[in-house]
């Protein structure tokens, strides 16, 4: 088992200093990635949210549309 070192030199503090904005920059570029894929994805559900309501609305004009009809038909 290592032990700690209880004291650092400089050099290795800017080592670690060093390392530590790589993987910094490495997790902000997926997290900009991850941010892009979230945007896609959210503009296609929206996408088919829109669909979804045209549709819907369509179909309920048509059922309104039949029943007026049929209303028409009986009060003939």
């Amino acid at each position: 088992m290592k032990t700690m070192r209880e004291s650092w030199t400089d050099e290795r503090l800017d080592d670690l200093k060093e390392r530590m904005e790589e993987r910094f920059d490495h997790v902000d570029a997926r997290f900009a990635q991850l941010e892009a894929r979230m945007t896609e994805g959210l503009a296609r559900v929206d996408a088919d949210i829109r669909e979804l309501r045209r549709t819907m609305m369509l179909g309920v004009g048509i059922m309104v549309t039949g029943f007026l009809s049929l209303a028409g038909l009986m009060v003939l």
